[in-house]
């Protein structure tokens, strides 16, 4: 079967990479941990996570640029381990990425157009300009934030079915950043495909990712679709004893006093009555932004069992 024939686009709602029991050791210490989860076609992911908590390796056991010590990853359907079948339909954007010393930027995206069959050039194109790249300066010579950048033109203009950015945006300013993020969504509405985001910068992407899975320490913390999330933790604030009264029923994330008030956040859905007791109550509650929902999941859970959190879990 040939690289035009494999075709990775079916139904939607289709498992197109998956990990099952997935680990990865060096020496004595386990960096990804009984890893499982599943990555549905076209949806936007995000890997989320301190640096360090193993997301990066999770991506390239995927990517097979590293070899699992346990358990299975598919990709596909396939294992990608030496499966440029596969693999042709991937495109990894790693944090760093290295080029040859002589190669420019015109040579880059030439390649690139060779190797990945479902590579659009006029969109490549497109983005050079956007982010005003010099096409035949050696990529040695770029800053990093023009790196950066050459990497997301690769990324976007593969068009890739399963696409991985991994800390695309070092070295780019704000407006780079949010360039790139405009793009991606813009070209994700006209092409959908499945694109994994990894990042600690979760205020600013999180309204793209409609998925997060949350790693900390090579463990799996939550898996669960935003929009649930962020109906599944609260901030309530109001004088000390109706707060105390209010989350008595709940577990409490994080409480702060502030003289006669005080402030709490709260794990799980709160019914229409209970917000409207709450109000009256004289209290005042809003869900909080996946950024604080993150910090406080990862901050409630790190002296404690690190399974993970399915979307009923996240939402109970």
């Amino acid at each position: 079967m040939s690289v035009h024939e494999f075709d990775p686009i079916s139904e939607p709602g289709r498992v197109v990479a998956s990990a099952t029991h997935l680990t990865k050791k060096f020496g004595s210490f386990t960096a990804v941990d009984d890893v499982n989860f599943e990555i549905e076609q076209n949806k936007i992911y995000g890997f989320l996570g301190r640096n360090g908590a193993g997301k990066t390796t999770v991506m390239q056991m995927m990517t097979a640029q590293m070899r699992q010590s346990a358990g299975e990853v598919s990709v596909f359907g396939q294992p990608p381990w030496e499966n440029p079948l596969a693999l042709s339909h991937v495109c990894f954007v790693k944090e760093s990425q290295k080029y040859p010393d002589d190669l420019k930027v015109k040579n880059a995206i030439s390649q690139a157009s060779h190797i990945l069959p479902h590579w659009d050039n006029d969109f490549a194109a497109e983005l050079l300009e956007d982010f005003d790249l010099p096409v035949g300066r050696k990529i040695k010579k770029l800053s990093r934030g023009m790196t950066s950048a050459l990497g997301i033109v690769i990324g976007l203009a593969s068009r890739a079915p399963l696409t991985f950015f991994d800390e695309p945006y070092l070295g780019l300013d704000a407006v780079s950043r949010h360039l790139f993020y405009d793009r991606l969504l813009a070209d994700y509405a006209e092409n959908p495909r499945t694109v994994i985001l990894s990042t600690h910068l979760i205020d600013e992407v999180s309204d793209l990712i409609e998925h997060v899975i949350l790693i900390d320490k090579g463990k799996i913390l939550l898996d669960a679709d935003s929009d649930a999330l962020r109906e599944s933790a609260f901030e309530i604030t109001g004088p000390t004893p109706a707060v105390d009264s209010f989350t008595s029923g709940h577990r409490t994330l994080h409480r702060t006093a502030l003289g006669a008030s005080a402030r709490a956040t709260i794990d799980g859905r709160l019914t229409d009555r209970q917000k409207t007791d709450g109000a009256a109550a004289g209290l005042t509650i809003e869900a909080i932004p996946l950024q604080q929902l993150i910090i406080e999941r990862t901050s409630a859970r790190s002296d404690t069992d690190s399974t993970a959190l399915t979307a009923e879990e996240a939402l109970s």
